[in-house]
């Protein structure tokens, strides 16, 4: 009886080893089809050129949305705030009734933002015809914004030589220094308080560079996303 027990027992066994076996190949079988099937078919050329228009596209959107009327001001997203060196200057004036006048400051930041936008879409064209994708494959296959993210990334420096001239006539236009300079005149004047002086050429370049990649950023979502927005056969075949 125990050698019929034992016999059993190791049938049992077998059949147990034998069907996990088969279940093991069987899921590697599956992960191995899995792969082949969704091998992309691409060229590198093909996924490199995808993502430039897709960057192009976005860069499109970017300008007509920032360079619009309010396109900064309105958009919370983007919008430049006071300089960040500069809040307890802020804080001050607003406390001594210069809310106004801190109010329209910060209008007029976004405003020349707004105004140097109009021009920035040549110059991110140039950026990203320049741009080479070595790892486009992983870009493709990588987060919502990583085509935007490698474009900031390469061309940071490059935006930032081009596009400062543009923002600094901008800000001669909405005559920036102008209200500045009776802001840091009153606020110097305030007993005790620590004289500051922030490039704001600076800072307001960077701010627009910053609110242009973010709006990029959004429309490269929705060309991944939204089948609706692949507006050619190339979008429509890299990002399928």
């Amino acid at each position: 009886m125990m050698k019929k027990h034992y016999i059993l027992f190791v049938f049992l066994g077998f059949s147990f080893f034998a069907n996990a076996q088969i279940d093991l190949l069987k899921k590697a079988s599956e992960k191995a089809f899995k792969l082949i099937n969704t091998e992309n078919p691409l060229s590198s050329e093909e996924i490199s050129d995808g993502l430039i228009e897709a960057l192009i596209k976005g860069s499109e959107y970017s300008v007509n949305s920032a360079s619009a009327k309010g396109g900064f001001n309105n958009n919370y997203l983007i919008r430049i705030p006071f300089p960040e060196e500069a809040k307890k200057m802020k804080t001050a004036l607003m406390k001594i009734g210069f809310k106004g006048k801190v109010e329209s400051f910060e209008k007029s930041i976004n405003s020349a933002a707004e105004l140097s936008s109009e021009k920035a879409l040549l110059i991110l064209m140039d950026a990203i015809k320049q741009m080479s994708i070595k790892d486009a494959l992983s870009i493709l296959n990588g987060e919502d914004n990583a085509a935007t993210i490698y474009l900031k990334n390469h061309t940071s420096k490059f935006l930032y030589s081009e596009f400062k001239t543009i923002v600094v006539f901008s800000m001669k236009e909405v005559q920036i220094a102008k209200q500045w300079n009776q802001l840091i005149t009153k606020y110097n004047s305030i007993p005790l308080t620590k004289k500051i002086n922030p490039d704001l050429e600076d800072y307001i370049t960077n701010k627009t560079i910053e609110g242009l990649f973010i709006l990029i950023a959004i429309e490269e979502k929705n060309i991944r996303e939204n089948p609706k927005a692949r507006i050619s056969e190339l979008l429509k075949k890299v990002f399928k």
